[in-house]
């Protein structure tokens, strides 16, 4: 570095201390929006507590979300599709390249913002810039990601599994995942050995995990982990709805059909939402859609009410089924409400997350590869004939309730600061 010792952001850091100031910067990979949505809630959180908070950023997002009483601070994040198209075909999400110019990109915010803590959500290149400059690092993560928890893995919607199949596809999984995993680990471990730190090893889990304290989005009830260090804490899952107003047609929803709310996010295959739409026009029920303004429809169904966005726990309140990607934050949303959930999935996370909410009897995952409108109308009318998923939603709700994420958040934060 060619700064002098007074100004780098360790005597800085040192100066925030002695004053007392409690200055948290937040770092948020707007690769998809659940990576933002949650950093956010817990950045307003510290903010309502007086803290000093910085948010940093791309811009991409901003509108969804009710303002910090600072600026955002733009950075640099792959596009959602440059992100999808790398789960899609399997390929590492972010090249050795791409980590250098985001560590590059965190020296000089941290330099310029000198915070007493870190905190991210998905930016894997912290594991090397909060190291450089020793400054306490966490991370927002899922559980079902954790090394110490014990997934059932199965194939995702991947080039072999549409050209073998997922009977076949599932069985080369299971034998080449421990090599994918570790193929994956590379650009992060041969950045991190520019910089002189020591390899993460070769399980993918450690690189998405690596952290001071690493704080787990769940329930450890619906995703276990095991023999876990005291660095690796659960929170509770982190529920966010979009600062969007509702819109015109909300109270004029009929009351004597049950409503399905449907999302398939920023990370779900919007092109299947006329097939979605296709089989709920066959039943009895009135579907509430949020689009994420990814796909225009050309022709609406007679029974469905359609907006870009809508205020999710409202949408969850009154509906009797989610229809979903299987991401953790819309079904959390959902069970939050007790309402069970379809999820029809492609990425190993929503494959991952899907697994323990099927074990749990909360939800249904669907391939999407194998969505078809008549397997979903099928599925949906089980579901909606079954009280056993409302029942196991119901009991995860009050699981739900019993979690206080956002206080866990500011306690181990005022922990983490009292004794930096």
């Amino acid at each position: 570095m060619n700064e002098s010792l007074a100004d780098s952001p360790e005597k800085k850091h040192q100066k925030n201390i002695a004053n007392h100031k409690r200055r948290v910067l937040f770092f948020a990979e707007a690769a998809t929006l659940a990576h933002v949505a949650r950093p956010m809630v817990l950045a307003h959180v510290l903010e309502d507590a007086g803290y000093e908070v910085h948010f940093a950023c791309h811009p991409r997002y901003c509108d969804l979300f009710r303002t910090l009483k600072r600026p955002w601070r733009p950075i640099q994040s792959i596009t959602s599709r440059e992100f999808l198209e790398a789960l899609a075909k399997g390929r590492p999400l972010y090249s050795r390249d791409t980590l250098q110019a985001y560590v590059k990109e965190d020296l000089e915010v941290i330099r310029e913002i000198s915070p007493d803590l870190i905190v991210g959500d998905f930016r894997l290149s912290l594991s090397v810039s909060a190291r450089l400059v020793d400054i306490p690092y966490m991370t927002i993560t899922n559980a079902y990601w954790s090394p110490y928890a014990r997934p059932h893995y199965r194939v995702p919607e991947l080039p072999i599994t549409r050209f073998f199949g997922a009977r076949v596809a599932g069985a080369l999984f299971k034998l080449a995942r421990p090599l994918a995993f570790a193929l994956h680990t590379l650009p992060l471990n041969r950045v991190r050995k520019q910089y002189g730190l020591p390899s993460l090893g070769l399980d993918l889990r450690r690189i998405y995990t690596d952290a001071d304290q690493t704080l787990y989005a769940d329930l450890p009830e619906l995703v276990p982990t095991f023999e876990r260090p005291a660095t690796h804490r659960y929170i509770g899952p982190i529920n966010w709805s979009p600062s969007v107003a509702l819109p015109q047609w909300w109270d004029q929803l009929p009351a004597d059909k049950p409503i399905i709310y449907v999302t398939l996010g920023s990370s779900g295959q919007s092109e299947l939402l006329p097939r979605v739409l296709g089989a709920l026009a066959q039943l009895p029920v009135t579907p509430v859609v949020a689009t994420a303004g990814l796909i225009q429809l050309e022709r609406k169904p007679h029974n469905a009410w359609v907006a870009d966005f809508l205020p999710g726990e409202q949408a969850v309140s009154r509906a009797s089924l989610v229809i979903c990607n299987g991401g953790s934050p819309t079904t959390m949303q959902a069970l939050a409400a007790g309402v069970p959930v379809v999820g029809i999935a492609s990425n190993l996370d929503q494959y991952l997350n899907m697994s323990y909410l099927e074990q749990a009897g909360v939800g249904i995952l669907m391939r999407a590869g194998q969505t078809t409108v008549s397997r979903l109308r099928q599925l949906v009318e089980t579901m909606m004939g079954n009280d056993s998923y409302r029942d196991c939603a119901m009991a995860v709700m009050q699981q739900v309730a019993t979690y206080a994420p956002e206080r866990h958040f500011a306690n181990l934060v005022a922990r983490e600061l009292s004794t930096a």
